[in-house]
């Protein structure tokens, strides 16, 4: 099914409900929440998504698994997605919270047959096999960790998401502890406890997320100076012990990316 929405077509008695979209640029999910699973496959662009325990980003050709009855707003730069929405007993295994993973050549051909699969015409042995194919696939997917926490409680929270939505390199301990009202030995040791690592690291991994959608459109070197970082080597370092991966992975201005990796156009 391509561009209809959940609510259309939840009732009906399958487990799997393949629904592929294409959304305008900079469109925002609100907060919202449904009772199946979904498997939210990113074939281009990239998405952020949020919970109120943490902020995922999700670049092209991967995926976020995101649990039923979990509250949750999606921003979606230049993106098609392939959604997968499933009943809860169909998928045991699925994470308690958000997940994101690489997602290999046979999964992305899979989505992209099953985007054309109609359960409201009923669903054929075929389909059905593809279905229960994908989801046997999606159980096998290795996470990539393109993720950060985010604490529940205020202040912390709201300089967080502000600071995820505008990163600034000239913002520190001392701005967020006076914005907070209290000492910045005391801010520090607090976010600690509700963050798990300290105000300093959490904003250097919030930059380094948010060069992920620049680097859709950026080269390394641009993304490197536009973060604050003293050379493109000092970036990629710091990126790849992040996210276990290479910026230039990510850099897909043209055809294929600077490691080779072929880009796929569903459009």
């Amino acid at each position: 099914m391509r561009n209809v929405t959940l609510a259309q077509v939840d009732a009906l008695p399958v487990a799997v409900l393949p629904i592929a979209t294409v959304y305008p640029p900079g469109h925002l999910l609100v907060w919202h929440e449904h009772r199946r699973a979904q498997f939210l496959y990113a074939a281009t662009g990239t998405m952020l998504v949020e919970t109120d325990h943490g902020a995922w980003t999700v670049p092209g050709e991967r995926a976020v698994l995101i649990p039923p009855d979990r509250r949750h707003q999606v921003r979606m730069l230049d993106v098609e997605t392939n959604s997968l929405y499933i009943d809860p007993a169909a998928a045991p295994w699925w994470p308690t919270e958000c997940r994101v993973v690489e997602v290999g050549p046979l999964l992305r051909e899979l989505l992209l047959a099953a985007s054309d699969i109609d359960p409201r015409d009923g669903l054929g042995d075929r389909n059905r096999a593809l279905l229960e194919l994908i989801l046997h696939e999606a159980s096998r997917l290795a996470e990539v960790p393109l993720h950060i926490p985010i604490p529940r409680a205020e202040p912390f929270a709201g300089l967080c998401r502000r600071y995820l939505a505008d990163p600034d390199l000239t913002v520190g301990n001392a701005d967020w502890a006076r914005e907070a009202g209290v000492s910045e030995r005391t801010f520090t040791r607090r976010f600690r406890e509700e963050a798990g690592m300290s105000p300093a690291a959490w904003r250097s991994r919030a930059r380094l997320l948010a060069a992920i959608p620049l680097l859709h459109h950026q080269s390394v070197t641009e993304v490197a100076a536009r973060l604050g970082y003293a050379t493109p080597a000092a970036f990629s370092y710091a990126f790849t012990r992040a996210f276990r991966t290479a910026p230039s992975r990510l850099h897909t201005s043209s055809r294929h990316d600077p490691a080779g990796l072929t880009l796929i156009n569903h459009s």
